[in-house]
């Protein structure tokens, strides 16, 4: 018999497909890869999307914390080179909730994104892509999300931009930034977890050539917001130059989301 699985983050696009196939796949099991290192607004998501699903969602966990397998890798952090955090806290979870049962795998990639990602390559094992098999774009999950009541995650309201670990590498510095604001003590455990590996592997930090000491400097903290801030602007400026017939023919873009695990980040 085959096992219908979608896995859930605490992102926006997992949670919408949940919704979108609810009634579509009663059969559906939902399962969420908890690392014990997510934003306490995740786990409040994923018990506010439990209770419009009206189904339990399972959660995994790693049989070792990631300071296990921090020590294992030799204090070296995880990257976008070496994503062992993917593969040990998630995947591996993953991978053993299934077995060799023949399953199919729903992944919430939209049609309007070319990402690709950490994907079980188990034979047993088989990814389908909804949203792009029925050409769902962003616009469209966040009208899914809003109709079922449950809206955007909340992270994203001081400007976290997807799930995952609070100190995933895929962050951008503004984030970081927010981060600090937001949950001083997350970021001191990031710090924590740098220094640790500062001792091992000089000059290589979570987030490009600067320590999370330099950056929470008061003037660096202000110099990543006021770049991000024009930015901003710039952007702004030019979604309102563009001529009315660029803007109803879809040439006016919405913003682009950043790089991410797939099996992190939906």
């Amino acid at each position: 018999m085959t096992r219908h699985i979608l896995s859930l983050s605490g992102g926006k696009d997992s949670a919408a497909l949940a919704v979108y196939l609810r009634d579509r796949v009663p059969e559906m099991e939902y399962i969420f890869h908890d690392t014990g290192k997510e934003l306490p607004e995740t786990y409040d998501y994923m018990a506010r999307l439990e209770s419009i699903l009206g189904r339990p969602v399972t959660r995994t966990t790693p049989e070792d914390p990631f300071e296990h397998w921090l020590a294992v890798y030799g204090d070296m952090l995880p990257s976008n080179h070496r994503r062992w955090c993917t593969k040990m806290l998630k995947l591996k979870p993953f991978e053993a909730y299934i077995g060799d049962d023949p399953t199919i795998n729903y992944v919430g990639l939209r049609a309007d994104e070319k990402r690709t990602g950490y994907i079980s390559t188990k034979p047993n094992i088989t990814a389908v892509y909804p949203f792009q098999e029925d050409g769902l774009v962003r616009a469209d999950v966040i009208r899914i999300l809003e109709d079922s009541g449950l809206g955007l995650p909340p992270y994203m309201e001081w400007g976290r931009s997807r799930s995952g670990c609070f100190f995933c590498f895929y962050q951008q510095k503004i984030e970081w930034v927010r981060l600090k604001r937001q949950h001083p003590d997350l970021f001191e455990r990031a710090k924590e977890y740098e220094e640790r590996s500062a001792a091992v592997s000089q000059n290589f930090t979570w987030c490009g050539n600067e320590s999370l000491t330099e950056l929470e400097r008061p003037e660096r903290l202000k110099q990543i917001e006021d770049n991000w801030n024009a930015a901003q602007e710039r952007k702004r400026a030019r979604r309102e130059n563009l001529p009315l017939s660029a803007v109803i023919g879809g040439a006016e873009f919405e913003e682009e989301e950043p790089e991410g695990c797939l099996i992190c980040s939906l």
